[in-house]
Protein backbone atom coordinates (compact mmCIF):
# COMPACT_ATOMS: atom_id res chain seq x y z
CA UNK A 1 0.00 0.00 0.00
CA UNK A 2 1.52 3.34 -1.11
CA UNK A 3 1.96 6.34 1.21
CA UNK A 4 -0.29 8.36 -1.11
CA UNK A 5 -3.10 5.89 -0.60
CA UNK A 6 -2.47 5.90 3.14
CA UNK A 7 -2.71 9.72 3.19
CA UNK A 8 -6.01 9.49 1.34
CA UNK A 9 -7.24 6.91 3.84
CA UNK A 10 -6.35 9.25 6.69
CA UNK A 11 -7.59 12.57 5.24
CA UNK A 12 -10.75 11.46 3.45
CA UNK A 13 -12.40 10.03 6.58
CA UNK A 14 -11.74 13.41 8.22
CA UNK A 15 -12.98 15.44 5.24
CA UNK A 16 -15.94 13.49 3.88
CA UNK A 17 -18.03 12.93 7.05
CA UNK A 18 -18.39 16.70 7.75
CA UNK A 19 -19.48 17.26 4.13
CA UNK A 20 -21.97 14.42 4.35
CA UNK A 21 -23.26 15.64 7.69
CA UNK A 22 -23.61 19.21 6.37
CA UNK A 23 -25.41 18.02 3.24
CA UNK A 24 -27.68 15.72 5.21
CA UNK A 25 -28.44 18.50 7.68
CA UNK A 26 -29.31 20.87 4.82
CA UNK A 27 -31.55 18.30 3.18
CA UNK A 28 -33.29 17.47 6.44
CA UNK A 29 -33.74 21.16 7.24
CA UNK A 30 -35.22 21.80 3.81
CA UNK A 31 -37.50 18.79 4.13
CA UNK A 32 -38.59 19.91 7.57
CA UNK A 33 -39.23 23.50 6.45
CA UNK A 34 -41.13 22.56 3.32
CA UNK A 35 -43.06 19.90 5.19
CA UNK A 36 -44.05 22.41 7.85
CA UNK A 37 -45.26 24.92 5.23
CA UNK A 38 -47.14 22.22 3.34
CA UNK A 39 -48.75 20.88 6.50
CA UNK A 40 -49.86 24.37 7.50
CA UNK A 41 -51.27 25.00 4.03
CA UNK A 42 -53.20 21.72 3.99
CA UNK A 43 -54.34 22.33 7.54
CA UNK A 44 -55.56 25.79 6.54
CA UNK A 45 -57.55 24.34 3.64
CA UNK A 46 -58.98 21.58 5.82
CA UNK A 47 -60.02 24.05 8.51
CA UNK A 48 -61.54 26.33 5.87
CA UNK A 49 -63.57 23.41 4.52
CA UNK A 50 -64.74 22.43 8.02
CA UNK A 51 -65.61 26.07 8.72
CA UNK A 52 -67.73 26.13 5.58
CA UNK A 53 -69.39 22.84 6.57
CA UNK A 54 -70.13 24.39 9.97
CA UNK A 55 -71.88 27.33 8.29
CA UNK A 56 -74.03 24.95 6.28
CA UNK A 57 -74.96 23.06 9.43
CA UNK A 58 -75.90 26.26 11.26
CA UNK A 59 -78.22 27.19 8.37
CA UNK A 60 -79.96 23.87 8.81
CA UNK A 61 -80.19 24.31 12.54
CA UNK A 62 -81.40 27.94 12.30
CA UNK A 63 -84.12 26.89 9.88
CA UNK A 64 -84.97 23.79 11.94
CA UNK A 65 -84.03 21.53 9.01
CA UNK A 66 -81.25 19.54 10.68
CA UNK A 67 -83.55 16.57 11.11
CA UNK A 68 -84.65 16.57 7.49
CA UNK A 69 -82.49 14.00 5.60
CA UNK A 70 -83.06 15.66 2.25
CA UNK A 71 -81.81 19.04 3.37
CA UNK A 72 -78.93 17.46 5.25
CA UNK A 73 -77.95 15.59 2.05
CA UNK A 74 -78.13 18.83 0.06
CA UNK A 75 -75.91 20.53 2.63
CA UNK A 76 -73.37 17.67 2.42
CA UNK A 77 -73.32 17.90 -1.36
CA UNK A 78 -72.76 21.65 -1.07
CA UNK A 79 -69.77 21.00 1.18
CA UNK A 80 -68.41 18.49 -1.37
CA UNK A 81 -68.82 21.04 -4.15
CA UNK A 82 -67.04 23.64 -2.07
CA UNK A 83 -64.20 21.20 -1.46
CA UNK A 84 -63.90 20.60 -5.21
CA UNK A 85 -63.60 24.33 -5.69
CA UNK A 86 -60.65 24.43 -3.30
CA UNK A 87 -58.64 22.00 -5.46
CA UNK A 88 -55.73 23.72 -7.26
CA UNK A 89 -53.90 20.68 -8.70
CA UNK A 90 -54.91 17.33 -10.09
CA UNK A 91 -52.75 15.67 -7.45
CA UNK A 92 -54.86 17.12 -4.62
CA UNK A 93 -57.77 15.09 -3.26
CA UNK A 94 -60.39 15.91 -0.63
CA UNK A 95 -62.58 13.19 0.82
CA UNK A 96 -64.64 12.54 3.91
CA UNK A 97 -65.00 9.21 5.68
CA UNK A 98 -67.95 8.03 7.72
CA UNK A 99 -67.53 5.93 10.91
CA UNK A 100 -68.01 2.68 8.98
CA UNK A 101 -65.24 3.61 6.55
CA UNK A 102 -67.55 4.52 3.71
CA UNK A 103 -66.72 7.60 1.64
CA UNK A 104 -69.12 10.47 2.36
CA UNK A 105 -67.81 12.48 -0.59
CA UNK A 106 -64.69 12.75 -2.71
CA UNK A 107 -63.52 15.40 -5.14
CA UNK A 108 -62.46 12.71 -7.62
CA UNK A 109 -63.76 9.21 -8.15
CA UNK A 110 -61.64 6.74 -6.15
CA UNK A 111 -62.02 3.15 -5.08
CA UNK A 112 -60.78 2.14 -1.63
CA UNK A 113 -59.52 -1.39 -1.17
CA UNK A 114 -60.53 -3.29 1.93
CA UNK A 115 -57.02 -2.92 3.43
CA UNK A 116 -57.05 0.83 2.75
CA UNK A 117 -60.50 1.14 4.32
CA UNK A 118 -59.42 -0.71 7.48
CA UNK A 119 -56.27 1.41 7.72
CA UNK A 120 -58.26 4.67 7.45
CA UNK A 121 -60.85 3.49 10.03
CA UNK A 122 -58.02 2.61 12.41
CA UNK A 123 -56.39 6.01 11.99
CA UNK A 124 -59.63 7.96 12.44
CA UNK A 125 -60.42 6.09 15.63
CA UNK A 126 -56.94 6.54 17.10
CA UNK A 127 -56.39 10.15 16.02
CA UNK A 128 -59.22 11.74 14.03
CA UNK A 129 -57.39 15.07 13.80
CA UNK A 130 -53.83 15.55 12.62
CA UNK A 131 -51.20 14.91 9.99
CA UNK A 132 -51.59 11.56 8.29
CA UNK A 133 -49.82 9.41 5.72
CA UNK A 134 -52.40 7.20 4.04
CA UNK A 135 -52.83 5.08 0.93
CA UNK A 136 -55.87 5.96 -1.15
CA UNK A 137 -56.64 4.16 -4.38
CA UNK A 138 -53.18 2.63 -4.37
CA UNK A 139 -51.43 6.04 -4.13
CA UNK A 140 -49.43 7.17 -1.12
CA UNK A 141 -50.71 10.54 0.16
CA UNK A 142 -50.04 12.99 2.96
CA UNK A 143 -53.20 14.47 4.46
CA UNK A 144 -54.52 16.76 7.14
CA UNK A 145 -57.54 15.20 8.84
CA UNK A 146 -60.19 17.11 10.84
CA UNK A 147 -63.38 15.57 12.28
CA UNK A 148 -66.76 17.21 11.64
CA UNK A 149 -69.15 15.92 14.31
CA UNK A 150 -72.53 17.15 12.93
CA UNK A 151 -72.16 14.98 9.82
CA UNK A 152 -70.05 12.32 11.67
CA UNK A 153 -67.30 12.88 9.15
CA UNK A 154 -63.54 12.87 9.25
CA UNK A 155 -62.44 15.20 6.46
CA UNK A 156 -59.09 14.51 4.72
CA UNK A 157 -57.44 17.25 2.65
CA UNK A 158 -54.59 15.36 0.91
CA UNK A 159 -51.77 15.68 -1.59
CA UNK A 160 -49.79 12.96 -3.39
CA UNK A 161 -46.66 12.23 -1.35
CA UNK A 162 -44.36 12.35 -4.40
CA UNK A 163 -45.72 15.78 -5.38
CA UNK A 164 -45.68 17.04 -1.80
CA UNK A 165 -41.98 16.15 -1.36
CA UNK A 166 -40.87 16.94 -4.92
CA UNK A 167 -39.18 20.15 -3.83
CA UNK A 168 -37.46 18.31 -1.01
CA UNK A 169 -36.23 15.65 -3.43
CA UNK A 170 -34.94 18.32 -5.77
CA UNK A 171 -33.04 19.95 -2.92
CA UNK A 172 -31.70 16.54 -1.87
CA UNK A 173 -30.49 15.81 -5.39
CA UNK A 174 -28.83 19.19 -5.63
CA UNK A 175 -27.22 18.68 -2.24
CA UNK A 176 -25.95 15.24 -3.30
CA UNK A 177 -24.52 16.68 -6.52
CA UNK A 178 -22.82 19.50 -4.63
CA UNK A 179 -21.50 16.99 -2.09
CA UNK A 180 -20.18 14.65 -4.82
CA UNK A 181 -18.50 17.53 -6.65
CA UNK A 182 -16.98 18.74 -3.36
CA UNK A 183 -15.64 15.28 -2.53
CA UNK A 184 -14.28 14.85 -6.06
CA UNK A 185 -12.51 18.22 -5.95
CA UNK A 186 -11.18 17.45 -2.45
CA UNK A 187 -9.83 14.08 -3.57
CA UNK A 188 -8.35 15.59 -6.74
CA UNK A 189 -6.61 18.38 -4.83
CA UNK A 190 -5.46 15.90 -2.19
CA UNK A 191 -4.01 13.58 -4.86
CA UNK A 192 -2.21 16.49 -6.55
CA UNK A 193 -0.91 17.75 -3.21
CA UNK A 194 0.28 14.34 -1.98
CA UNK A 195 1.86 13.60 -5.35
CA UNK A 196 3.84 16.81 -5.16
CA UNK A 197 4.65 16.27 -1.50
CA UNK A 198 5.73 12.66 -1.93
CA UNK A 199 7.63 13.13 -5.17
CA UNK A 200 11.01 13.20 -3.36
CA UNK A 201 10.13 9.92 -1.65
CA UNK A 202 9.24 8.36 -5.01
CA UNK A 203 12.54 9.56 -6.43
CA UNK A 204 14.32 8.11 -3.41
CA UNK A 205 12.58 4.74 -3.85
CA UNK A 206 13.44 4.76 -7.57
CA UNK A 207 17.07 5.49 -6.77
CA UNK A 208 17.14 2.66 -4.23
CA UNK A 209 15.71 0.22 -6.79
CA UNK A 210 18.36 1.30 -9.27
CA UNK A 211 21.05 0.80 -6.66
CA UNK A 212 19.70 -2.69 -5.91
CA UNK A 213 19.28 -3.63 -9.56
CA UNK A 214 22.55 -2.16 -10.84
CA UNK A 215 24.63 -2.58 -7.64
CA UNK A 216 25.73 1.02 -8.13
CA UNK A 217 26.05 2.99 -4.89
CA UNK A 218 27.19 6.11 -6.74
CA UNK A 219 23.62 7.21 -7.55
CA UNK A 220 22.13 10.10 -5.54
CA UNK A 221 18.69 11.73 -5.14
CA UNK A 222 17.89 15.37 -5.92
CA UNK A 223 16.95 17.46 -2.86
CA UNK A 224 13.79 19.37 -3.94
CA UNK A 225 12.49 20.92 -0.70
CA UNK A 226 14.08 22.48 2.33
CA UNK A 227 11.95 20.63 4.84
CA UNK A 228 11.96 17.29 6.65
CA UNK A 229 11.67 15.41 3.36
CA UNK A 230 14.60 17.41 2.00
CA UNK A 231 16.58 16.48 5.11
CA UNK A 232 15.65 12.85 4.46
CA UNK A 233 17.00 13.07 0.90
CA UNK A 234 20.22 14.68 2.11
CA UNK A 235 20.60 12.00 4.78
CA UNK A 236 19.98 9.33 2.15
CA UNK A 237 22.83 10.69 0.06
CA UNK A 238 25.12 10.66 3.10
CA UNK A 239 24.05 7.09 3.84
CA UNK A 240 24.85 5.91 0.33
CA UNK A 241 28.30 7.48 0.67
CA UNK A 242 28.90 5.46 3.83
CA UNK A 243 27.40 2.32 2.30
CA UNK A 244 29.66 2.65 -0.71
CA UNK A 245 32.69 2.61 1.56
CA UNK A 246 31.30 -0.26 3.62
CA UNK A 247 30.46 -2.21 0.46
CA UNK A 248 34.08 -2.13 -0.59
CA UNK A 249 35.09 -3.39 2.85
CA UNK A 250 32.43 -6.13 2.72
CA UNK A 251 33.72 -7.30 -0.65
CA UNK A 252 37.19 -7.63 0.81
CA UNK A 253 35.86 -9.46 3.88
CA UNK A 254 33.68 -11.72 1.70
CA UNK A 255 36.65 -12.66 -0.43
CA UNK A 256 38.67 -13.48 2.67
CA UNK A 257 35.73 -15.47 4.10
CA UNK A 258 35.37 -17.48 0.89
CA UNK A 259 39.06 -18.30 0.95
CA UNK A 260 38.83 -19.30 4.63
CA UNK A 261 35.72 -21.39 3.96
CA UNK A 262 37.44 -23.24 1.16
CA UNK A 263 40.37 -23.92 3.42
CA UNK A 264 38.00 -25.19 6.13
CA UNK A 265 36.29 -27.53 3.64
CA UNK A 266 39.64 -28.88 2.57
CA UNK A 267 40.60 -29.48 6.19
CA UNK A 268 37.27 -31.19 6.90
CA UNK A 269 37.56 -33.35 3.78
CA UNK A 270 41.02 -34.51 4.75
CA UNK A 271 40.56 -34.97 8.49
CA UNK A 272 37.03 -36.40 8.65
CA UNK A 273 38.56 -39.68 7.56
CA UNK A 274 40.62 -39.69 10.73
CA UNK A 275 38.74 -37.45 13.21
CA UNK A 276 35.01 -37.65 14.06
CA UNK A 277 32.87 -34.92 12.45
CA UNK A 278 31.55 -33.79 15.86
CA UNK A 279 35.13 -33.28 17.00
CA UNK A 280 35.96 -31.26 13.88
CA UNK A 281 32.88 -29.08 14.47
CA UNK A 282 33.92 -28.52 18.08
CA UNK A 283 37.46 -27.62 17.07
CA UNK A 284 36.25 -25.02 14.57
CA UNK A 285 33.68 -23.65 17.04
CA UNK A 286 36.05 -23.60 20.03
CA UNK A 287 39.63 -23.82 18.82
CA UNK A 288 40.90 -22.73 22.24
CA UNK A 289 39.64 -26.00 23.78
CA UNK A 290 41.67 -28.32 21.55
CA UNK A 291 44.15 -29.35 24.24
CA UNK A 292 41.79 -29.17 27.21
CA UNK A 293 40.94 -32.55 28.75
CA UNK A 294 37.63 -33.30 30.45
CA UNK A 295 36.19 -35.93 32.75
CA UNK A 296 32.93 -37.17 31.23
CA UNK A 297 30.55 -40.02 31.94
CA UNK A 298 30.00 -41.95 28.73
CA UNK A 299 29.74 -45.42 27.22
CA UNK A 300 32.68 -47.19 25.57
CA UNK A 301 32.23 -50.03 23.05
CA UNK A 302 34.88 -52.52 21.87
CA UNK A 303 34.30 -55.04 19.09
CA UNK A 304 36.71 -57.58 17.65
CA UNK A 305 36.57 -60.21 14.92
CA UNK A 306 37.16 -63.66 16.36
CA UNK A 307 39.88 -65.82 14.77
CA UNK A 308 40.60 -63.16 12.18
CA UNK A 309 44.20 -64.35 11.81
CA UNK A 310 43.07 -67.74 10.52
CA UNK A 311 40.64 -66.03 8.14
CA UNK A 312 43.37 -63.72 6.83
CA UNK A 313 45.67 -66.66 6.17
CA UNK A 314 43.14 -68.12 3.71
CA UNK A 315 42.54 -64.95 1.67
CA UNK A 316 44.70 -62.84 -0.64
CA UNK A 317 45.62 -59.35 0.68
CA UNK A 318 43.28 -57.46 -1.65
CA UNK A 319 40.34 -59.65 -0.60
CA UNK A 320 41.19 -59.13 3.08
CA UNK A 321 41.18 -55.35 2.61
CA UNK A 322 37.91 -55.44 0.62
CA UNK A 323 36.17 -57.62 3.22
CA UNK A 324 37.46 -55.50 6.11
CA UNK A 325 36.37 -52.27 4.45
CA UNK A 326 32.90 -53.68 3.79
CA UNK A 327 32.70 -54.95 7.38
CA UNK A 328 33.92 -51.66 8.87
CA UNK A 329 31.46 -49.67 6.72
CA UNK A 330 28.52 -51.69 8.04
CA UNK A 331 29.69 -51.46 11.66
CA UNK A 332 30.58 -47.75 11.56
CA UNK A 333 27.28 -46.82 9.90
CA UNK A 334 25.47 -48.53 12.77
CA UNK A 335 27.59 -46.76 15.40
CA UNK A 336 27.13 -43.34 13.79
CA UNK A 337 23.39 -43.94 13.44
CA UNK A 338 23.23 -44.15 17.24
CA UNK A 339 25.28 -40.94 17.72
CA UNK A 340 28.46 -42.86 18.48
CA UNK A 341 31.98 -41.81 17.53
CA UNK A 342 34.55 -44.27 16.23
CA UNK A 343 37.66 -43.59 18.29
CA UNK A 344 40.07 -45.83 16.44
CA UNK A 345 40.63 -49.07 14.55
CA UNK A 346 42.98 -51.48 16.33
CA UNK A 347 43.75 -53.98 13.62
CA UNK A 348 40.38 -55.66 13.04
CA UNK A 349 38.96 -54.25 16.30
CA UNK A 350 36.79 -51.15 16.66
CA UNK A 351 36.77 -48.79 19.63
CA UNK A 352 33.86 -46.33 19.86
CA UNK A 353 32.30 -44.14 22.51
CA UNK A 354 28.90 -42.54 23.10
CA UNK A 355 28.45 -39.24 24.98
CA UNK A 356 31.17 -36.94 23.67
CA UNK A 357 31.66 -34.29 22.57
CA UNK A 358 27.85 -34.06 22.82
CA UNK A 359 26.41 -35.70 25.93
CA UNK A 360 22.92 -37.22 25.86
CA UNK A 361 20.65 -38.78 28.46
CA UNK A 362 20.56 -42.16 26.70
CA UNK A 363 24.23 -42.72 25.92
CA UNK A 364 24.26 -46.17 27.57
CA UNK A 365 21.06 -47.15 25.73
CA UNK A 366 22.55 -45.90 22.46
CA UNK A 367 25.70 -48.00 22.97
CA UNK A 368 23.74 -51.20 23.70
CA UNK A 369 21.31 -50.63 20.83
CA UNK A 370 24.30 -49.96 18.58
CA UNK A 371 25.89 -53.26 19.68
CA UNK A 372 22.70 -55.21 18.99
CA UNK A 373 22.31 -53.52 15.59
CA UNK A 374 25.95 -54.34 14.81
CA UNK A 375 25.10 -58.03 15.28
CA UNK A 376 22.14 -57.63 12.90
CA UNK A 377 24.36 -55.80 10.38
CA UNK A 378 26.91 -58.61 10.74
CA UNK A 379 24.28 -61.16 9.68
CA UNK A 380 23.61 -59.17 6.51
CA UNK A 381 27.38 -58.87 5.89
CA UNK A 382 27.87 -62.62 6.36
CA UNK A 383 25.04 -63.34 3.92
CA UNK A 384 26.94 -61.36 1.27
CA UNK A 385 30.18 -63.14 2.21
CA UNK A 386 28.48 -66.50 1.74
CA UNK A 387 27.15 -65.47 -1.68
CA UNK A 388 30.70 -64.52 -2.68
CA UNK A 389 32.11 -67.79 -1.34
CA UNK A 390 34.08 -65.98 1.38
CA UNK A 391 34.40 -66.90 5.06
CA UNK A 392 31.93 -65.37 7.48
CA UNK A 393 32.96 -63.20 10.45
CA UNK A 394 32.07 -63.72 14.08
CA UNK A 395 32.55 -60.87 16.52
CA UNK A 396 32.48 -60.13 20.22
CA UNK A 397 31.32 -56.83 21.70
CA UNK A 398 32.04 -55.39 25.15
CA UNK A 399 30.39 -52.24 26.56
CA UNK A 400 31.10 -50.30 29.76
CA UNK A 401 29.64 -47.07 31.15
CA UNK A 402 31.27 -44.65 33.56
CA UNK A 403 33.65 -41.68 34.01
CA UNK A 404 36.61 -41.33 31.65
CA UNK A 405 39.14 -38.70 30.64
CA UNK A 406 38.51 -37.41 27.12
CA UNK A 407 40.41 -34.94 25.00
CA UNK A 408 42.95 -34.45 22.26
CA UNK A 409 45.85 -36.63 23.35
CA UNK A 410 49.20 -36.98 21.61
CA UNK A 411 52.13 -34.88 20.46
CA UNK A 412 52.36 -31.70 18.44
CA UNK A 413 52.76 -33.80 15.30
CA UNK A 414 50.04 -36.39 15.89
CA UNK A 415 47.02 -36.14 18.16
CA UNK A 416 43.88 -38.21 18.65
CA UNK A 417 40.56 -37.22 20.17
CA UNK A 418 40.23 -40.24 22.43
CA UNK A 419 39.21 -41.55 25.84
CA UNK A 420 41.45 -43.09 28.49
CA UNK A 421 40.89 -44.57 31.90
CA UNK A 422 40.19 -47.72 33.85
CA UNK A 423 36.63 -47.82 32.52
CA UNK A 424 37.98 -48.13 28.96
CA UNK A 425 40.14 -51.10 29.92
CA UNK A 426 37.14 -52.89 31.43
CA UNK A 427 35.19 -52.47 28.18
CA UNK A 428 38.06 -54.10 26.32
CA UNK A 429 38.18 -56.98 28.85
CA UNK A 430 34.43 -57.53 28.47
CA UNK A 431 34.88 -57.98 24.73
CA UNK A 432 37.46 -60.67 25.43
CA UNK A 433 35.11 -62.46 27.85
CA UNK A 434 32.55 -63.04 25.08
CA UNK A 435 34.74 -65.91 23.83
CA UNK A 436 34.76 -67.58 27.26
CA UNK A 437 31.03 -67.27 27.92
CA UNK A 438 29.99 -67.98 24.31
CA UNK A 439 27.83 -64.86 23.96
CA UNK A 440 28.25 -62.20 21.24
CA UNK A 441 27.93 -59.18 23.54
CA UNK A 442 28.66 -58.48 27.22
CA UNK A 443 28.02 -55.34 29.25
CA UNK A 444 29.08 -54.24 32.71
CA UNK A 445 26.81 -53.89 35.73
CA UNK A 446 26.75 -50.09 35.30
CA UNK A 447 25.42 -50.50 31.75
CA UNK A 448 22.82 -53.07 32.81
CA UNK A 449 21.56 -50.74 35.55
CA UNK A 450 21.02 -48.02 32.92
CA UNK A 451 19.21 -50.12 30.32
CA UNK A 452 17.56 -53.09 32.07
CA UNK A 453 14.15 -51.37 32.20
CA UNK A 454 13.96 -51.22 28.41
CA UNK A 455 16.44 -53.84 27.14
CA UNK A 456 16.38 -57.47 28.42
CA UNK A 457 19.64 -58.19 30.26
CA UNK A 458 20.76 -61.58 31.59
CA UNK A 459 23.19 -62.00 34.48
CA UNK A 460 26.10 -64.08 33.18
CA UNK A 461 28.64 -64.13 36.02
CA UNK A 462 30.60 -62.08 38.55
CA UNK A 463 34.23 -61.72 37.49
CA UNK A 464 37.46 -60.03 38.43
CA UNK A 465 39.41 -59.13 35.30
CA UNK A 466 43.12 -58.63 35.00
CA UNK A 467 44.29 -55.32 36.43
CA UNK A 468 41.13 -54.84 38.57
CA UNK A 469 40.88 -55.55 42.29
CA UNK A 470 37.10 -55.14 42.41
CA UNK A 471 34.73 -57.71 40.97
CA UNK A 472 31.93 -56.76 38.60
CA UNK A 473 28.78 -58.48 37.44
CA UNK A 474 28.59 -59.02 33.72
CA UNK A 475 25.39 -59.21 31.66
CA UNK A 476 24.33 -60.21 28.18
CA UNK A 477 21.74 -57.89 26.57
CA UNK A 478 19.19 -59.17 24.06
CA UNK A 479 17.02 -57.41 21.54
CA UNK A 480 13.97 -59.42 22.65
CA UNK A 481 13.19 -62.21 25.11
CA UNK A 482 10.12 -64.46 25.20
CA UNK A 483 8.39 -65.60 28.40
CA UNK A 484 10.23 -68.94 28.43
CA UNK A 485 13.60 -67.19 28.34
CA UNK A 486 12.64 -64.65 30.99
CA UNK A 487 11.39 -67.38 33.32
CA UNK A 488 14.58 -69.41 32.80
CA UNK A 489 16.79 -66.36 33.42
CA UNK A 490 14.91 -65.55 36.62
CA UNK A 491 15.45 -69.11 37.89
CA UNK A 492 19.11 -68.95 36.84
CA UNK A 493 19.55 -65.63 38.70
CA UNK A 494 18.06 -67.13 41.88
CA UNK A 495 20.33 -70.14 41.51
CA UNK A 496 23.40 -67.94 41.01
CA UNK A 497 22.46 -65.85 44.05
CA UNK A 498 22.44 -69.04 46.14
CA UNK A 499 25.63 -70.16 44.43
CA UNK A 500 27.53 -67.06 45.54
CA UNK A 501 26.13 -67.65 49.05
CA UNK A 502 27.73 -71.13 48.93
CA UNK A 503 24.30 -72.82 49.15
CA UNK A 504 25.06 -75.14 46.27
CA UNK A 505 22.17 -77.57 46.76
CA UNK A 506 19.59 -74.77 46.67
CA UNK A 507 21.44 -73.22 43.74
CA UNK A 508 21.36 -76.54 41.88
CA UNK A 509 17.62 -76.83 42.47
CA UNK A 510 16.98 -73.49 40.72
CA UNK A 511 19.47 -74.24 37.97
CA UNK A 512 17.87 -77.62 37.25
CA UNK A 513 14.52 -75.85 36.90
CA UNK A 514 16.13 -73.35 34.53
CA UNK A 515 17.66 -76.17 32.46
CA UNK A 516 14.22 -77.67 31.91
CA UNK A 517 13.27 -74.41 30.16
CA UNK A 518 16.62 -73.98 28.37
CA UNK A 519 18.06 -77.52 27.99
CA UNK A 520 21.14 -76.52 25.94
CA UNK A 521 22.00 -73.21 27.60
CA UNK A 522 25.80 -73.07 28.26
CA UNK A 523 25.58 -70.64 31.19
CA UNK A 524 23.05 -72.76 33.09
CA UNK A 525 25.10 -75.88 32.30
CA UNK A 526 28.35 -74.24 33.49
CA UNK A 527 27.01 -73.22 36.90
CA UNK A 528 25.13 -76.52 37.36
CA UNK A 529 28.37 -78.46 36.80
CA UNK A 530 30.20 -76.19 39.25
CA UNK A 531 27.47 -76.76 41.87
CA UNK A 532 27.80 -80.54 41.50
CA UNK A 533 31.57 -80.29 41.82
CA UNK A 534 31.42 -78.03 44.90
CA UNK A 535 28.80 -80.25 46.55
CA UNK A 536 31.17 -83.18 46.13
CA UNK A 537 34.26 -81.15 47.08
CA UNK A 538 33.22 -78.24 49.34
CA UNK A 539 35.30 -75.03 48.91
CA UNK A 540 37.35 -73.37 51.69
CA UNK A 541 35.57 -70.91 54.07
CA UNK A 542 36.95 -67.83 52.27
CA UNK A 543 35.52 -68.96 48.92
CA UNK A 544 33.69 -66.08 47.12
CA UNK A 545 32.65 -67.72 43.86
CA UNK A 546 34.08 -64.81 41.85
CA UNK A 547 35.73 -65.86 38.60
CA UNK A 548 39.22 -64.36 38.41
CA UNK A 549 40.57 -64.00 34.89
CA UNK A 550 44.22 -63.58 34.13
CA UNK A 551 43.85 -62.56 30.48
Amino acid sequence: MSIRFKVLLVVLPILIPPLIIAGAASALSARGGISAIGREFLQFKAEELVRYAGEQWRLLVDNELSDDPDYVSIAQQTVGAYAAGMIRRDSELVFAVQPDGALAFTTRPIQLSEDERRAIIGRTRENPSGWESVTVGGVRRVAQSIPFAPFEWVVFFSEEEAVFYSSVQAITRQTAIILAVSVFLAVLLLVIFTRSLLRPLSMMALTMRRIIGEHDLSQRVEVLYRDEIGDLGHTFNLMTDELSEMYEQIKRYAFEAVVARRQERKIRTVFQKYVPIDVIDQIFAHPESILVGQTRTLAVLFSDIRSFTSIAERLPPEQIVASLNSYFSAMVDTIVEHNGIVDKYIGDAIMAFFGAPVSRDDDAHAAVRSGLDMLAALNAFNARQTELGLPVFRIGIGINYGPVTIGNIGSDKKMDYTVVGDMVNLASRLEGLTKIYHVPILVSESVANEVKDTIPCRWIDTVRVKGKSDATQIYAPYRTADKNQRDAWALQERGMTQYFRADFREAARYLLAARKLLPKDPIVHKFLMQCKHLIASPPPPNWSGITTLGE
